[in-house]
């Protein structure tokens, strides 16, 4: 896998968790709509401060994480 560019972890940013290019939009909170069914489409209509490749990479963190591989992360 290609190192994550868009994941930041930042303690000064909700606690540490997984966030995208360091807003307050968690890797949690992308993936757990998607579980829940909702659309690319409509995840980027509700936070239009985001673009695809956003929720595509939090999904592939996320499914790097399950697996127990710990991909290099941007730290700020």
């Amino acid at each position: 896998m290609e190192k994550l560019t868009r994941i930041t972890r930042d303690l000064a940013v909700m606690g540490g968790k997984p966030c995208i290019r360091g807003m307050r939009v968690t890797v949690g909170t992308l993936v757990g709509l998607m579980a829940s069914g909702h659309s690319i489409q409509r995840i980027l209509d509700e936070y239009p401060y985001l673009n695809e490749p956003d929720i595509l990479e939090a999904l592939a963190y996320a499914a790097w994480r399950v697996g127990e591989v710990e991909p290099p992360l941007s730290l700020e």
